[in-house]
């Protein structure tokens, strides 16, 4: 499954034709004055949780979301991190007090990598005003914001889920696409290769796709690279707005982060939400090891 691309959303600091990706600190303090709704996606793989992050001190007025819980259905065959259902997921948004007609802008530690993920499942559903703070906590920190420890208390929000906003591979599309265009897998080189597996079952990629993993897409301070810089690091890929382009990873969590950096260098791209972690699933599918066999 390939449904059609939207239009590109990036270009210079991420914005083509006033629809925005990323926010800087500055900015967001500026927005902060409006009707904004703040969300604090700080997770890691294999812990600890990232409410005890938010507990030790968070942006005025951000919500905690969980990542396992609000923006992935329980694991199985579809994944460790496989897409919620729409009732869920629009549940989760109301509670943290996400409205159809607000900005909402969302952060993590430093790179990006959960917020991406929730920026992914809000536009796929259909919101439009989605934007993560580059650089996450460290970054606020460092301009010397204030944080503080005290939950908000939240007014229910009216979201409403609409699946579709961006589109999505599964296994089989995901297959077809690395013959037919450019899958990028986000994961650490080694684990592409097949050298090393520290999650899942079994090592290897996806046959035909191209490594790219998602440390090459920001600085060492977790802030995403400039958009002329990313449109050149993926085109050395292949992947430019001219190509049909997807992306994965382990479960769909760091291939959210390819997508926007993918959106802000102006290339459309769409997600294996699945990922390794469903490919694998299915023992009849073939697996690859060793070096790139794409562009």
């Amino acid at each position: 499954m390939n449904p059609e691309r939207p239009l590109a959303e990036g270009g210079i600091n991420g914005q083509t034709g006033g629809v925005r990706s990323l926010i800087d600190v500055q900015s967001l303090a500026r927005e902060l004055r409006g009707d904004v709704v703040l969300l604090d996606v700080r997770w890691r793989l294999g812990g600890p949780p990232g409410i005890e992050a938010y507990r030790r001190g968070h942006l005025p007025g951000a919500v905690f979301v969980d990542l396992d819980r609000d923006l992935a259905a329980p694991p199985g065959p579809a994944g460790r991190h496989p897409l919620p259902e729409r009732q869920a997921f629009q549940d989760a948004m109301r509670r943290a007090g996400v409205r159809d007609d607000a900005l909402v802008v969302i952060y993590d530690e430093a790179d990006s990598t959960s917020a991406a993920r929730a920026w992914w499942t809000l536009r796929y559903f259909g919101h439009q005003r989605v934007r993560v703070l580059d650089g996450g906590y460290h970054a606020w920190v460092e301009a010397g914001r204030p944080v503080t420890t005290e939950t908000p208390k939240v007014e229910p929000g009216n979201f409403t889920a609409r699946p579709g906003g961006l589109p999505v591979l599964d296994a089989e599309g995901a297959a077809a696409l690395a013959k037919s265009g450019v899958l990028l897998d986000a994961r650490a080189l080694e684990r592409y290769r097949g050298e090393v597996e520290p999650i899942d079952p079994v090592a290897g990629h996806i046959p035909g796709a191209v490594s790219a993993p998602t440390t090459g897409n920001v600085g060492i301070d977790g802030r995403f690279l400039p958009a002329d810089l990313l449109r050149e690091r993926f085109a050395e890929l292949g992947a430019t707005d001219a190509a049909e382009v997807g992306a994965y990873c382990g479960s769909g969590v760091t291939a959210a982060h390819e997508v926007l950096a993918l959106t802000v260098a102006g290339v459309p791209a769409a997600l294996y939400a699945g990922s390794w972690s469903n490919w694998i699933a299915d023992g009849t599918r073939p697996i690859e090891t060793g070096d790139q066999t794409g562009a």
